[in-house]
């Protein structure tokens, strides 16, 4: 297990550093920024979604909810389907943490991939599948209904959104990347994957059929590939990991399919696992190997005495936050006494309901299914905010349940949950 222990340390001051940066484009880049530059129709629109989705920090579950209200804002298909395939595969945490574990070929391939397939998906989109919906006028705001006075509020909501609503979201997938990473250095013989040295198509399809189930954030995935590269895989084959692994799996699938439609899908999984293996092929038989594998030595090293200090200390302390995010998501939530004495329907979050005298309070209940991040959570919560008639809404991201205040009708309610990717049944 030394590389584990190797890899931690050597990603931890750029995940810490990665995680800040986030936080910060989180509470000084407007919303409406996206919202405004992919509106648009035509190539243009396509581009700018591209580009602005590159860097978002946005896990995989998280784009989908992201995704949907742009387009219920008016944005094309091509322009959504081009945001769906950058934003989750690379971001400005994953970058740091990809330059610091796969070195900075890696680092400067994966944006740019990333934007390729993004255009390319969008650009087939456009020119194949014409069919638009009625919804092009904005009634949901994209614009997260925190604001922000000042510049301390605005670096003090960085902070948070940083080092725990994103730890929150990322870390379990972090955490499982990194025991799965850990079983693979076990339990897979060494240069296993040379076999497919001279036959790389082959271990790609190999790879590409266990990605695209899976459920990978792109700053999971990186400490997977790194060690099935230890294991002999081509860098090629790391990069088809890297690139559909995030980008594609069950949730998306559905999501894409009932929102966008089944051309527009398979147009999206044209555009990325072609894209994946052209990009894949190019690198290993256009490029020098070392560049991609050079990184790997200092993983690979059986002894880390001379290891510094400083990135000791960023692994406690990345450690330490860790814990506090995944304990604050799944132990703070359960079923619980509040200070009144009675059971809370939503879990405690900011306002107690009780589920026995909610319809007499002129409080609705709704269970919403499909709900994986707080990303998810804050866009249910600005959308359902947004419909006439409700006063106020309080959801429990655990539990999946849903407390909207006022005269609000529950079947628009259960629409627009529905129009987001999720499921909602009112109680």
């Amino acid at each position: 297990m030394q590389e584990i222990f190797n890899l931690i340390n050597e990603m931890s001051p750029y995940l810490l550093l990665g995680f800040g940066i986030a936080g910060l484009m989180h509470t000084f880049v407007p919303g409406r920024l996206y919202s405004h530059y992919l509106s648009e129709k035509g190539m243009r629109s396509v581009f700018y979604a591209a580009a602005l989705g590159v860097p978002l920090p946005l896990c995989s579950c998280g784009v989908l909810p992201t995704a949907m209200s742009l387009r219920r804002e008016g944005a094309s298909k091509g322009a959504t389907t081009s945001f769906l395939i950058a934003t989750p595969q690379t971001g400005i945490d994953s970058i740091m943490a990809t330059y610091s574990l796969m070195g900075l070929p890696f680092a400067i391939l994966r944006p740019v991939a990333a934007l390729v397939t993004a255009l390319l998906g969008g650009m087939l989109v456009n020119a194949f599948d014409h069919t638009e919906d009625s919804r092009t006028a904005a009634d949901v705001s994209t614009e997260e209904t925190t604001t922000y006075t000042t510049i301390k509020d605005k670096l003090i909501g960085a902070l948070k959104y940083g080092y725990v609503d994103m730890m929150q979201d990322i870390g379990k997938w972090l955490v499982i990347g990194l025991i799965v990473a850990g079983l693979i250095t076990i339990g897979v013989p060494d240069g296993f994957f040379a076999q497919f040295a001279h036959r790389p198509l082959i271990g790609m399809l190999l790879v590409l059929a266990c990605a695209v189930p899976m459920y990978l954030c792109a700053t999971g995935s990186i400490p997977i590939a790194v060690a099935l590269m230890l294991k002999g895989m081509t860098p090629g084959a790391a990069l088809v990991l890297l690139m559909a692994g995030p980008a594609v799996n069950v949730a998306s699938i559905l999501v894409i399919r009932k929102v966008l439609g089944g051309r527009t899908l398979w147009l999206y999984l044209a555009a990325i696992v072609g894209g994946a293996l052209a990009f894949a092929l190019g690198v290993d038989h256009l490029l020098p190997r070392e560049w991609f594998t050079s990184s790997l030595t200092a993983i690979s090293a059986p002894c880390h005495a001379h290891m510094p200090w400083f990135n000791i200390l960023c692994s406690i302390i990345l450690a330490l936050m860790l814990m506090y995010a995944l304990l604050r998501r799944y132990f703070r939530h359960g079923q619980h006494e509040c200070q009144c004495g009675g059971e809370c329907a939503t879990g405690c979050t900011t306002e107690c309901v009780h589920a026995d005298d909610a319809s007499n309070s002129g409080i609705a209940i709704y269970h919403v299914g499909g709900m994986h991040c707080n990303h998810c959570r804050n866009s249910v919560m600005r959308a359902v905010g947004n419909l006439p008639g409700v006063e106020s809404v309080e959801v429990d991201l655990q539990s999946g349940v849903m407390a909207v205040s006022g005269m609000a009708d529950a079947t628009a309610v259960i629409q627009i949950i529905e129009s987001l990717g999720f499921t909602a049944v009112k109680q």
